[in-house]
């Protein structure tokens, strides 16, 4: 029967596939230009911008927790926009979320400022960060679920990198923007005007992802999932639909998947958000550093990611996940402790954020993708590989970077980033180890893959 679910799904040309591809890695590197943009610009200028009257510690809490704001939005946007996505297609929800999410960025680049308006200015922000952070609730969730459902068995992993590297590309492209605005301007033309050219700049990746999603066909996965269940009533389906949604605590995927989650993007607000803050606000050093740091660090992604993409299509997913994972948690305590020593040079310290970026960041999220996708079942994809993603960054992403910072205050220390960012790995980890292998997993099938955990390995024989 599975065999039979594979021969009779829709035909897509390799034309097809790399439009699909495009689309997925735009709508992210849109996505993470924002958060790059926005991370950066709450870090290293948005606390004089938006909160000049608060002390710099203060404002440094309050514009990591308007960064939080949009997190909160996610989860309703991935609810909803997942539900949707599962309902009506991928292809109508990648459309909303990609306008969304651009709409949104570039209206952030026209605010007025706190001098300006005075409070309503950053409730202003908080507005947008909560309308954005509903269409990116459902953004990456379904750009990882299409190109999963698009790409062929055994080479679903370094397809899936692509979406990855979206992510890569959005961070190199954000962060190279604000270093040549450091480069130059002047602190008082960069807070005067300067701050907005980044955000205003999205508005050209955004006018071609929405060209081209509008050109896109749908996922061949749901369009044969889809019509396999037209013979069922509409109250029937309705039935199916909320069942899912409502068994989805209930499940063991569910759990595992939010775990890898939590893992990657509790590392990543750290590094890419709180650190890059840190270092420039409480232990005043250069800008430059940090922004120069990731932006090499994301260009040497694009060797990182599609590696272990590759590698998770040979030798499988839970491997390459428990190896990153471990590497994160013995890295962790000795990249923190040389890039907050003052005493190091400039080049170790730069070094030493680009190894742990690369690892504990870059390393996991290029694996998480189709891990997620092959994690779920044919029926609430896109729903659960929303909800886990955004659930796990709300906590992690969302919550982590405040919480980092009122550490470091309270402690006057810097140890508190390297102790979070080992336990986020250990939860990771622990995900990993507790995950069923599921590379080259029937994507039609409509189980959760850690529910029936010897469907995978009997349909990967199978096949073969």
């Amino acid at each position: 029967m599975n065999a039979k679910i594979d021969n009779t799904q829709p035909e897509r040309s390799t034309s097809d596939l790399i439009k699909a591809a495009v689309s997925g890695w735009l709508g992210t590197a849109l996505e993470f230009m924002d958060f790059q943009l926005y991370s950066l610009g709450a870090a290293l200028v948005f606390h004089e911008i938006f909160f000049p009257e608060q002390s710099a510690a203060m404002a440094l809490i309050l514009a990591m927790g308007t960064y939080g704001a949009g997190y909160i939005a996610r989860i309703a946007g991935a609810f909803f926009f997942g539900r949707m996505g599962d309902t009506i297609g991928r292809k109508k929800v990648l459309f909303i979320t990609i306008t969304m999410m651009g709409i949104c960025t570039t209206l952030i680049g026209v605010l007025p400022t706190y001098a300006q308006i005075g409070i309503f200015a950053p409730l202003l922000l908080v507005l947008l960060r909560i309308i954005q952070g509903l269409g990116a609730g459902a953004e990456i969730s379904g750009a990882g679920t299409m190109l999963a459902e698009y790409a062929p068995k055994g080479k679903r992993g370094i397809i899936s990198s692509l979406v990855a590297m979206g992510t890569n590309c959005g961070t190199l492209s954000a962060t190279a923007i604000w270093a040549v605005m450091f480069f130059f301007l002047s602190k008082e033309e960069l807070l005067a005007w300067g701050w907005r050219v980044p955000f205003l700049a999205s508005v050209v990746v955004m006018l071609f992802a929405i060209w081209l999603r509008m050109n896109l066909k749908e996922s061949p996965v749901f369009e044969k999932v889809n019509d396999d269940s037209t013979t069922a009533t509409p109250a029937n389906a309705v039935a199916d639909n909320t069942h899912s949604l409502s068994a989805m605590f209930s499940s063991k995927s569910f759990w595992l998947a939010t775990g890898l989650r939590f893992g990657q993007a509790g590392n990543s607000g750290l590094i890419q958000t709180f650190l890059a803050g840190y270092l420039v606000q409480t232990l005043l050093f250069e800008k430059a550093i940090p922004t120069d740091a990731l932006m090499i660090s994301s260009a040497i992604g694009f060797i990182t990611i599609p590696f272990l993409g590759w590698l998770s299509d040979k030798i499988g997913r839970r491997v390459p996940y428990i190896l990153v994972n471990i590497s994160a948690i013995i890295l962790a305590y000795p990249m923190i402790s040389m890039i907050v020593d003052k005493t190091n040079e400039v080049n170790v310290i730069m070094a030493s954020i680009i190894i742990i970026h690369n690892v504990a960041v870059l390393g996991l999220f290029a694996l998480e993708n189709i891990t997620m996708a092959e994690m779920f079942g044919s029926r609430n994809r896109f729903t659960r590989m929303a909800i886990s993603k955004e659930a796990g960054g709300l906590v992690a992403v969302g919550f982590g970077p405040v919480l980092a910072g009122i550490f470091c205050n309270m402690t006057d220390s810097w140890w508190p980033i390297a102790t979070m960012m080992i336990v986020y790995s250990v939860i990771g980890l622990l995900a990993a180890i507790l995950m069923p292998e599921i590379k080259d997993r029937d994507l039609s099938l409509p189980e959760d893959a850690a529910e029936s955990p010897a469907l995978p390995i009997a349909q990967h024989v199978s096949s073969h």
